[in-house]
């Protein structure tokens, strides 16, 4: 602008400008608004002062009919002068006029940029909307995001619509000042946001590689990634809409320091949370999908975060625990087991001859052996005790099963087999009863014709040997024990 009111007014001639280097300031021109001068500063120079700057917009608009003094070639003239310059020239006075802060021209000019950011926005959004929809259809793991998860996008283009329409139009420098802080503010919110929309595509992208994954870490690292890059650019875009709005970050950061004890302190639980992950994640303590039991919680572990761990309890409800709950916490892990015990009676009737209940122990071990879940080095089917009102017959055995759903069905089947078992067998099982015999004693019988004591010891001891001596020879054997 000053080079335009120089080109329109004076001839600048070296010979004509004193070479003193001391006194008042070297008025170059004088005009109606005001005069073009140049000031000595403290440290010698000589320049342009801010009264010369401040009126050069009101100097520019008395000239702007003048011709310019010295022919330059028309084309070297568009490229060293501003395109605002330009087209304000070849508009007509009345637009030229400022009637209200801004010049007619101005207004119209700002009217339209508003417009074409609107429409640019909403061009934006419709086919973002139409791609994204397009690209569910072909990504099956996307079809759960919204039609409008990419709506940032649109307001980025708005906002550079009217970034490039501020830069195009210089506004004078208050409102200038306005108009670019509150676009750079939009830009910042909206690359912040639209962000956020590109790390929950990632994250999407980042679990589904970790679902079909063996490793179970990958499980547990990756709903972490998505709120680790969101911290991060929220904190890039708090440091940029900082910068814009000429706030001191240093001066911030000494504030933070000195009430950084009171910070410290209401911060306490976040930082134990944090710790409180980090010993989960490195400790692998659990995993996402583990069955556990903390203090009188008990269920599945569903999410793992920064702050807190998501439990769903086996009627279904979501307990949220924080983190630092871990670091001192006895976790029973049940999802760690290698083998998953089941040990039971199964009680027999009284009336079950002894054949028939070996049998029938004989067969289930062989279940177990033919069962393809089930640990086939380590397990125990016997006759146990003899109850108040059933044979038990204990059965201790395990389970090699990756979750709990498939240890559920394996022992379906195991009980039906077993319940078919003793079916064919015609083995009944026994519930709790009790029966009572009322036996009268012959009005003829002589007491003294019954067995003593003695004869009736003799008679079980006599009985005992001869179970004992047809059965000692496969049943009773024991190896020699070694010294």
């Amino acid at each position: 602008m000053l080079l335009d009111i120089l080109e329109r007014t004076k001839t600048i001639r070296l010979a004509t400008i004193t070479d003193r280097r001391h006194g008042l300031p070297y008025i170059l021109h004088k005009y109606q608004k005001g005069n073009i001068q140049l000031t000595r500063q403290a440290d010698g120079r000589w320049l342009f002062d801010t009264e010369t700057v401040r009126v050069i917009p009101l100097i520019l608009d008395e000239v702007s009919n003048q011709s310019r003094l010295v022919k330059f070639d028309k084309k070297n003239i568009k490229q060293n002068r501003p395109l605002y310059l330009r087209i304000r020239e070849q508009l007509p006075n009345n637009l030229r006029k400022k009637t209200f802060i801004l010049e007619n021209w101005q207004w119209i000019g700002l009217f339209l940029f508003i417009g074409l950011g609107v429409i640019a926005d909403f061009i934006m959004a419709l086919l973002l909307k139409w791609l994204l929809r397009f690209w569910k259809s072909k990504k099956f793991m996307y079809r759960h995001l919204s039609d409008q998860s990419l709506r940032p996008f649109g307001l980025m283009a708005m906002a550079l619509v009217w970034w490039i329409g501020i830069r195009i139009m210089v506004f004078p420098e208050q409102v200038m000042l306005v108009l670019l802080i509150a676009v750079k503010f939009l830009v910042a919110l909206s690359s912040v946001w639209a962000t956020y929309r590109l790390i929950d595509l990632i994250a999407v992208w980042v679990l589904e590689k970790a679902r079909v994954t063996e490793n179970k870490l990958d499980d547990m690292l990756a709903p972490l990634v998505p709120k680790t890059l969101k911290i991060f650019v929220t904190v890039i875009g708090v440091v940029f809409i900082a910068e814009n709005l000429n706030i001191n970050i240093s001066s911030l950061l000494a504030g933070l320091g000195i009430g950084g004890l009171a910070f410290a302190l209401a911060a306490k639980d976040m930082v134990q949370n944090i710790f409180g992950s980090i010993t989960v994640l490195l400790d692998r303590t659990f995993i996402v999908g583990d069955w556990i039991k903390v203090g009188k919680i008990e269920g599945s572990v569903e999410r793992i975060g920064f702050r807190s761990t998501k439990v769903r309890t086996f009627y279904n409800s979501l307990i949220t625990m924080p983190n630092s709950v871990f670091i001192t916490a006895e976790v029973d892990n049940m999802g760690e087991r290698r083998y998953r015990r089941y040990s039971t009676h199964f009680s027999l009737t009284y009336h079950t001859p002894p054949d028939k209940i070996e049998a029938f122990c004989e067969g289930v071990r062989e279940i177990v052996r033919l069962h393809p879940y089930m640990r086939k080095d380590y397990y125990h089917v016997y006759l146990n005790d003899l109850g108040s009102s059933a044979l038990d017959v204990l059965v201790y055995v395990f389970w090699e099963t990756p979750d709990w759903a498939t240890e559920l069905r394996e022992r379906h089947h195991f009980l039906l087999d077993c319940l078919r078992l003793a079916q064919s067998l015609g083995i009944e099982y026994a519930f709790p009863t009790q029966t009572l015999y009322l036996e009268k004693m012959p009005p003829n019988m002589d007491l003294e014709t019954q067995l003593t004591p003695s004869d009736a010891q003799q008679q079980g001891i006599d009985s005992a040997r001869q179970v004992i001596k047809t059965t000692s020879e496969t049943n009773y054997t024991r190896p020699p024990v070694l010294f």
